[in-house]
């Protein structure tokens, strides 16, 4: 059973070179060492190489597939989503259970984020380049070489063109919005580890479970060091568990960091206020 520091460390090594080298499924997969300590990585790779076999038989010879994204991309969602039975948990959306990959693979069951994960790595492993879109308020996948086409995990794999993303973005927020196809555009690797870590971070925060919040902090911080509002959201973690020092790096972090007016005034004096309960523990 890894340690808590061990497995942090090690998903700081994962993360830390350039965005193409990211091993998606890896640095997923120690994220929900939050839970699950005795995780076996091998038998979780198993598992989606067992996915990718699975796909393959469908698809046919290689080379053949390869020259039809729209091929690729429809065989891919009919095989998981038709055929295996993974689909969205609108049930219970907010079970962190959602957001770890392991889960996701033994329950079929899954949020955006996790499930858009899942097609990119079954995907990689047949040799089809499918890339994350981080669309507001939900998450897509399509074929890197079929950039008017988008799939929707969590809607059973639904095929869906521009125009029809642009409507289900539209029926989710106000009245008025203005469509820009940029709200369509592709995200990398880091960016799709900090949609699943933030996806925990607001079920914790939510339930005021302060140590698992403080491990999410912690693989948020390590994900984007230089972040400074991070920092003053493990800082305060750090505040609610007494860890005054800690607290007062993360703080002191961003304040020298931060932009002149993003909640400055309030840190500072959030600082001296850590300073006094500190006296009054030493005294």
């Amino acid at each position: 059973m890894a340690s808590w520091e061990e497995t942090l460390a090690q998903f700081t090594e994962a993360v830390a070179g350039r965005e193409p080298d990211i091993n998606l499924a890896r640095a997923a997969f120690l994220i929900a060492y939050l839970e699950y300590p005795e995780l076996d990585l091998d038998q979780q790779f198993g598992i989606l190489d067992s996915l990718a076999a699975g796909a393959l038989h469908r698809l046919g010879s290689r080379h053949h597939y390869l020259r039809d994204p729209l091929f690729c991309l429809n065989t891919l969602s009919e095989y998981l989503f038709d055929e295996v039975g993974f689909q969205g948990d609108e049930d219970n959306y907010y079970d962190p259970r959602n957001s770890f990959l392991n889960d996701v693979l033994s329950r079929r069951r899954g949020i955006p984020i996790s499930l858009s994960l899942l097609c990119i790595e079954v995907g990689k492993r047949l040799g089809i380049p499918v890339i994350g879109i981080g669309m507001p308020g939900h998450f897509l996948v399509r074929h890197r070489e079929q950039d008017d086409l988008f799939l929707d995990p969590f809607y059973k794999g639904i095929l869906l063109s521009e125009e029809e993303c642009a409507q289900r973005l539209k029926a989710l927020v106000e009245t008025g919005f203005a469509w820009d196809p940029s709200l369509l555009d592709p995200v990398g690797n880091r960016e799709i580890l900090s949609r699943v870590l933030r996806n925990l971070k607001g079920i914790y925060r939510q339930g005021e479970d302060h140590p698992r919040l403080l491990k999410v902090e912690e693989l948020l911080v390590a994900l984007r060091p230089d972040e400074p509002r991070e920092r003053r959201d493990r800082g305060m973690v750090h505040l609610a568990l007494n860890h005054w020092r800690q607290a007062r790096e993360d703080l002191q972090f961003f304040l020298d960091a931060a932009m002149p007016g993003e909640d400055r005034a309030a840190i500072t004096h959030l600082m001296a206020e850590i300073s006094r309960l500190q006296d009054l523990d030493q005294d």
